[in-house]
């Protein structure tokens, strides 16, 4: 069968293929530790379960408005005032079956044949796959370590041309867990205010934040930031809850709409138990959340220097997220492979660890570590890292 060009371009996702293997391994019986999750590693807190089954017991299990119910947007509009100052009409609010699913309706009803993107590298992984299912052009600005891997304005000015329809902003990152700061966000707000194009705000590891490092959404900058920005976020990182596929943008009316639209005709809505879910999740206790985040700080503080003391790895303390982004190019050329994508292969199959290589992420000197995992296994996979490196040292 002759497949549709868009989709013949499209590069099958490095971390899915590696948790494939892994599992593959485990079930011959390898004692193998991931790192690759992309999800914390706790259950849905209790009263997001219960409020989910009374949901249902109560039979509102029919069919939802194509952009959410009434109830999750309010929900929604009240988290955005409650923790960025921010004010949305329902209007002015999208849900759809997870962040992933509201960005790609996004491209789609965004982008013409032609039109550009730009990406800062490192990126998440779908970033630059749905931009081009959409016809659209990715244009990647690259964020060295020594930029902390941020953007400056001045890089983002330069990328800009006539074709530009808008810049990707993801902060905290995956996979670097870096947050720009307010002062940084005023410079790219300014060159986006100055050059006319869409901010993307994808803030969705906005609640696990670590140390003295403050979350800032360029929405809250001014007038002008907040009307050109649509923010992304949802539910799956900061309540536990990647498996229900909730997801958000919040922006100007008229992107909305055309979004919804869209999603009439392709989704239907999104689950209707997830709604109520999610409706909790936002007005219920926080505490869970709260108790994550101080989970993943503690799991930082102990592994971090750890990964750091590894022979030929060289990182950068992250500022939120779950992630570690160690560069490993000395420690692949060390031990005698060709690249890091093969030193990543020879960790899985002979160090019995699975990480994710960084050419998924637009990095290829690098590779990302998740430590949404216990501690046990963190320190476990780490030392059999240790001692795969050292084992193999060259030179």
């Amino acid at each position: 069968m002759n497949l549709a060009k868009r989709v013949q371009t499209l590069t099958p996702s490095t971390t899915l293929a590696i948790t494939a293997k892994a599992n593959e391994l485990k079930a011959a019986g390898v004692d193998v530790i991931g790192l690759g999750a992309g999800e914390p590693d706790y259950n849905t807190p209790e009263n997001i379960l219960e409020a989910a089954y009374a949901s249902m017991k109560e039979g509102k299990t029919k069919y939802t408005p194509s952009g959410g119910l009434p109830d999750l947007k309010r929900a929604i509009a009240a988290k955005l005032k409650r923790d960025q100052g921010l004010t949305y009409a329902n209007s002015e609010i999208m849900v759809g079956i997870g962040a992933k699913h509201v960005l790609y309706t996004l491209f789609q009803v965004l982008l013409d044949e032609g039109d550009e993107v730009i990406i800062p590298i490192p990126y998440w992984v779908s970033y630059p796959e749905q931009v081009k299912l959409a016809e659209g052009v990715p244009v990647y600005i690259t964020a060295t370590a020594d930029q902390q891997y941020k953007i400056t304005a001045q890089q983002l000015h330069d990328a800009i041309t006539e074709k530009t329809k808008a810049l990707i902003l993801n902060s905290p990152s995956n996979p670097t867990g870096m947050i720009y700061t307010k002062e940084e966000l005023e410079q790219l707000a300014e060159v986006c205010r100055e050059k006319d194009i869409l901010i993307v705000s994808d803030e969705i590891y906005e609640k696990l934040i670590y140390g003295d490092a403050e979350h800032v959404s360029i929405a809250t900058l001014s007038d002008d930031a907040k009307k050109r920005t649509l923010i992304i976020n949802g539910v799956s990182k900061s309540h536990s809850m990647t498996g229900w596929r909730i997801g958000y943008a919040a922006g100007e009316a008229d992107l909305i709409k055309a979004m919804t639209d869209l999603a009439s005709h392709s989704t239907s809505n999104p689950v209707t138990t997830s709604q109520y879910a999610a409706i909790e999740a936002y007005n219920g206790s926080q505490d869970a959340v709260e108790e994550m985040r101080s989970a993943f700080e503690g799991r930082l503080e102990a592994i971090y220097p750890q990964l750091a003391a590894i022979p030929g790895f060289s990182l950068i303390r992250p500022q939120g997220a779950f992630y570690l982004l160690p560069d490993v190019q000395e420690a692949a050329t060390r031990t005698g492979h060709a690249s890091v994508d093969e030193f990543v292969e020879a960790l899985l199959t002979k160090a019995n660890v699975a990480v994710i290589p960084g050419s998924g992420f637009g990095a290829d000197t690098t590779i990302r570590l998740s430590y949404a995992t216990s501690l046990e296994k963190l320190e476990e996979a780490v030392a059999r890292i240790r001692k795969f490196v050292e084992a193999n040292w060259q030179g």
